[in-house]
């Protein structure tokens, strides 16, 4: 069954996004929130503390990787691993590059699919506080129609005020 690898590797990529639905939700917008709440600040430097995060999620991987390679535990463990570690860089690539631009380039979103993306985390980055918020997934992202209304609902609580505003 050389294809149970490769289904295994999609499907851990596919779950990875509930995962770090999850994981934004309720650690890093709950007791992680003091890693996290730079990122919801305007950055000063290449760094912020929330990029720990990346250096956290990335030791499942390559505990899974190292075990399947080197421990016996199997195929499946490096399979796993490196749908983790590829859900990472899906997420690196759409988040930090596309999104926050913490890389130089001219990409713009022009599909329906990724606007919405892009328009959720602005939205998700509009409230300030760990409370409030909306739109914790990445890959998967509500409308932005939607996402207004709760925000509108929340009577627009902990939004960020307009650039210039004093």
């Amino acid at each position: 069954m050389p294809w149970l690898g490769p289904i295994l590797f999609l499907l851990t990529v596919a779950a990875m996004e509930g995962v770090a639905y999850a994981a934004h939700r309720w650690v890093m917008h709950g007791p992680g929130w003091f890693l996290h709440k730079s990122h919801h600040r305007p950055r000063t430097g290449a760094w912020e503390l929330n990029d720990l995060y990346a250096v956290i999620f990335a030791l499942p991987s390559i505990l899974l990787i190292l075990g399947g390679v080197h421990l016996g535990w199997g195929g499946w463990a490096v399979w796993v691993g490196a749908g983790i570690a590829g859900y990472g860089a899906i997420y690196a690539g759409f988040h930090d590059v596309i999104v926050h631009r913490r890389l130089a380039h001219r990409y713009v979103p022009r599909s329906a699919y990724m606007k919405r993306i892009v328009q959720a985390h602005r939205l998700h980055h509009a409230v300030e506080s760990k409370h409030g918020t909306v739109s914790f997934g990445f890959l998967v992202a509500p409308r932005p129609e939607v996402l207004k209304a709760e925000l509108d609902r929340r009577g627009r609580a902990g939004l960020r005020a307009p650039a210039g505003t004093p």
